[in-house]
Formats: structure tokens, C-alpha cells, sequence
């Protein structure tokens, strides 16, 4: 395949699927990095004076709450997906994460921030894993890699807009210490784009096809047809090689998530530390900067990963995005002490740890299972290492509030990175092959 001839056979109905999952992923990206950037105006509006010093792990906690309801919203839409359709269960979570996005907005203490975080994560957690499965199951095998870093891109641009959007507020404040409240104003928007998923998306026919066809094996190298349909979760675990394929692209992503949460999430912070420490001038101004110019990095990554990723093949790449978000993290926070070096330094760490460090999700396990559990497996796989992960950002928040030290908490768990230098050697090669049915 060339880079030239890989959007032969397109047609309208292709970038309509694309599009809409599209969508809802930049959605998504939104609402997650909205959290990360109104944190420090949040906890001053929301907590007492008295608990602001232990503001670092109140911190921790709502970013992990929000990634707890993630991992069991997704892990459930995900099965409900294989069984209900990928159509039906995405217009759900868009419609229910837009409603509690909204509600955050309103929001009078910490209990409810928690509570309504944990509400939408769960309505989040299923948006993903029926866009992968749709864009996979509908678009040609030349074109499939480089469509779904497309679609995974959305997170980028997600997060992207939710940086400018808290640049120009935090740079206005429009509500003074309250403005926080307008990025979640903003998170409810995706409500309308329910209409267009309604008008504008199909249900995907080879999941219909293998409903119809009673094609219940988890990785195509089993058929097992029968008036009784197993259930997909216990599939992937009951079938010897779905099973292996499962926990090593489960520990991948858990060294993904947790990377992310829980270290370079730290990164605008990190930049106002620093550039307080240098004296300068509007130091949130630096870390909103910070946030813009690690999506653009990330962003960057998304859009060349379907090239790249078919260049290089799926075990390489995943060997060479580890090994750099390990590198390039260490950089950051181990050797860096000049803000402007870090901001510099700030969109090969997005490149890195965001995009590459993703994007593989997208394109790499609906190509290591079958049809009927493909979004099961993609929700095991991505949001399941969130049920797992939640904990990390909650465990940064301590190890900051113990040792004062924001660098040595990111290098301490950066090391879960050293997963990626060696599972992939265990997972068979997929580049240029069909989807298993």
C-alpha cells in the first residue's frame, strides 16, 4: 500500500462512520483534559481553606474517580455493543456524558464533583470501543490503519480544544475563581451531535453478519457455532489464545493509562512549578501553554500513526512508542529545570506518550479478534486498564504530598513504560491481514 492509493474505494458512507466516531472521541478528549487543566481553580473554589495544602491528593482522587467510572462504563458498553450494535450504544454514551458534563457545571462541593465525575466517566468509558469497532468492520483492509488513527486522532484534538478553550479563560476569567465551571458548559455541547449520529450512521453489517451467522469465536482461529451464544467477556478468557492475546494487550494498555494519568497529566502543573520558580510572570498562562503544545504533539502522532504503524509493523512501533515516552519522560522530569527547555520538550512528550501511545488501541486489537466480541475485547483492552489505573493518579498524588516532589513521583511510576520493550515480541503480527470473522 502507498500513501497515494490507500483512500481508493472510499465512498461517502465511509467518512460519514469516520466522522461521527470521530466526533465522539474529540468529545471525549475534551472532557478528559478539561478535568486535568481547571483542577488547581477547582480545588481553591470547592475546598475548604484548611484542605487546600492537601490539594495534590484531592486532585488525585477526582482524576481517578473519573477513570474508575471510565473503565466499568466502558467495560459494559463494550459487551452491550456486541450485543446490542455499535450504533445504538454510542448515541447512549454521547447523549449521558454530554447530560453529566453539563451537571458538573453546577456542582456546590466535593462530593458532588466526585459523584457526577464518576457518572460521566461511566457514559465515556462506551463511546470508544463501538467507534474503533465501527471504523474496523467498515473500512477496506488498505485503508483500516490509517482511518482508525484518523478516529483516534479526535482525542488529540479533544484535548487541543479543551486547552484553548481554558487559554482563553484562564487568560479572561469571564467568571473570576469560578470560570472553571465554563469548560464543563462547553463539555455538554456533544448533546446535539446525538442528531447527527442519529441521521448519519449505519449499523455495522459484518456485526450483523456474524450475529446472523452464529460466528461466536473470539479470535477466528476457533468457530464455534451454536443455538446458544457464550458470553463475550467469559470468552475471552475461556479460549486459550484470546486469552493470551487479551492480558498482553491489557498490560500494554495499563502501562498507557497509567503513564498518562498519572504522569503526564502533571505536566502543565509541572511548567507553573517551574516557571514559579524562575520568577516569571503569569505562571498559569505557562501551563496552559504547556497543555496546547503537548496536544499538538500528540495530535502530530495520531495523524502519521496509520502510515507509520504499516511501515514499521504493530510489534516495532509499539517497541519504539514505549521506549520514547520512558525516554522522553525521564527528560522531562528528571533533567529539566528551565520552563522554557520543558515547553520545548513538551510536544515530543505529547508525540510520545499521548499519541503513539494510544493510537495503537485503535488499530491494533479489532485486527486480534473476532467480530462478535471485537468490542468486548477493545473495552477489556482500553477501558478495562482503568479500572486497574485509577488508582495511580490517587497513588501521584501521595507520593507528591509525602516527598513534595511532583519529578520524583513521575519518574517512580514511568518505569511501568518497560512493559512495552518487551510484550509485544509476544503478540502475533497483523500488518496488512484481514480482520479475523
Amino acid at each position: 500500500m502507498t500513501q497515494s492509493n490507500w483512500r481508493e474505494g472510499l465512498t461517502a458512507k465511509h467518512w460519514q462512520i469516520l466522522l461521527g466516531s470521530f466526533l465522539g472521541w474529540v468529545f471525549d478528549g475534551y472532557e478528559a483534559f478539561a478535568l486535568i487543566v481547571v483542577i488547581p481553580m477547582l480545588l481553591k473554589s470547592l475546598l475548604p481553606a484548611q484542605l487546600l495544602p492537601l490539594g495534590p491528593l484531592y486532585a488525585g482522587t477526582v482524576i481517578g474517580i473519573t477513570l474508575l467510572g471510565w473503565g466499568i462504563g466502558g467495560l459494559v458498553g463494550g459487551i452491550l455493543a456486541d450485543y446490542l450494535g455499535r450504533r445504538r450504544i454510542m448515541l447512549w454514551s454521547v447523549f449521558l456524558y454530554a447530560l453529566f458534563s453539563g451537571l458538573t457545571a453546577l456542582v456546590q462541593n466535593f462530593y458532588q464533583l466526585d459523584g457526577l465525575r464518576f457518572l460521566t466517566g461511566l457514559a465515556m468509558g462506551s463511546e470508544w470501543a463501538t467507534g474503533i469497532s465501527l471504523v474496523a468492520e467498515t473500512w477496506p483492509n488498505r485503508a483500516r490503519p490509517i482511518g482508525a488513527g484518523f478516529l483516534q486522532s479526535g482525542f488529540g484534538w479533544g484535548t487541543l480544544l479543551a486547552a484553548a478553550v481554558w487559554y482563553g479563560l484562564s487568560s479572561t476569567h469571564p467568571l473570576d475563581g469560578e470560570s472553571w465551571r465554563l469548560m464543563f458548559v462547553v463539555g455538554a455541547i456533544p448533546a446535539l451531535f446525538v442528531l447527527y449520529l442519529r441521521r448519519n450512521l449505519d449499523e455495522s453489517e459484518k456485526w450483523k453478519a456474524a450475529i446472523l451467522s452464529k460466528r461466536w469465536g473470539a479470535t477466528g482461529s476457533t468457530q464455534v457455532d451454536s443455538g446458544k451464544r457464550p458470553f463475550t467477556l467469559f470468552q475471552l478468557f475461556r479460549e486459550k489464545e484470546a486469552l493470551r492475546r487479551t492480558v498482553i494487550t491489557f498490560l500494554l494498555s495499563l502501562a498507557t493509562t497509567t503513564g498518562w494519568w498519572a504522569i503526564s497529566s502533571l505536566l502543565p502543573r509541572y511548567t507553573v512549578s517551574l516557571a514559579k520558580a524562575a520568577g516569571l510572570s503569569n505562571p498559569a498562562e505557562w501551563g496552559a501553554r504547556s497543555g496546547l503544545y503537548y496536544t499538538i504533539g500528540a495530535v502530530v502522532a495520531y495523524l502519521i500513526a496509520g502510515f507509520v504503524i504499516d511501515k514499521l509493523g504493530r510489534r516495532r512501533f509499539l517497541f519504539v512508542t514505549y521506549l520514547g515516552s520512558l525516554i522522553i519522560t525521564w527528560i522531562c522530569y528528571g533533567w529539566v529545570r528551565d520552563p522554557q527547555w520543558l515547553l520545548w520538550l513538551t510536544p515530543l512528550n505529547g508525540f510520545f506518550t499521548l499519541g503513539c501511545a494510544y493510537v495503537w488501541m485503535a488499530i491494533y486489537p479489532p485486527e486480534l479478534f473476532a467480530t462478535s466480541v471485537r468490542a468486548t475485547a477493545a473495552s477489556v483492552i482500553f477501558n478495562g486498564a482503568r479500572i486497574v489505573a485509577w488508582v495511580f493518579p490517587v497513588l501521584a498524588g501521595s507520593i507528591i504530598q509525602s516527598f513534595g516532589s511532583l519529578s520524583m513521583a513521575a519518574l517512580i511510576i514511568s518505569l511501568i513504560y518497560v512493559l512495552g520493550l518487551f510484550l509485544p515480541w509476544l503478540l502475533p503480527e497483523t500488518t496488512h491481514k484481514q480482520l479475523p470473522e
